[in-house]
């Protein structure tokens, strides 16, 4: 599973550059369901347009993992930034583009068995690109 969460680390990376930072980019293995988990994910360009955001992320995320590691996630959540269990995983453990592993933990409510938090930050600062992009009146 630590494979798993690096190659979904860099993934992280990518997202963030192009698109925006993350408030949280998590993978939960649920207590309820052993064999798969979930990647949980929470930001403020993914709540702009949620369903497209939605979809971008799975493609990317199938694009980026083999056959035998996709089947190991069972589906994308997205949370709402104001969630007060995002808070208090942000504050317990502010990280950006890194890899803190947690076990036996409950996460929004759920029994986690084991957790790959690769981001989690209430104020994630501004995307550079986004901020470059502006900057430049619009041109790229």
């Amino acid at each position: 599973m630590k494979h798993l969460a690096e190659k979904l680390r860099r993934l992280e990376g990518v997202l963030s550059e192009e698109k925006g930072p993350f408030n949280l980019f998590a993978l939960f293995l649920r207590e309820d369901a052993p064999d798969v988990s979930d990647l949980v994910v929470a930001a403020k360009w993914i709540e702009e347009d949620s369903p497209a955001a939605l979809a971008d992320i799975s493609r990317r995320v199938r694009d980026s993992l083999g056959a035998e590691e996709i089947i190991k996630i069972s589906r994308v959540v997205v949370v709402d930034r104001t969630d007060p269990s995002l808070k208090a995983v942000a504050s317990a453990m502010s990280l950006e583009h890194g890899i803190a592993e947690v076990a036996n933990s409950t996460f929004f409510g759920l029994a986690i068995c084991h957790a790959f938090i690769i981001t989690a930050n209430l104020n994630p600062p501004p995307n550079k690109v986004l901020q470059r992009t502006a900057a430049a009146g619009g041109r790229r």
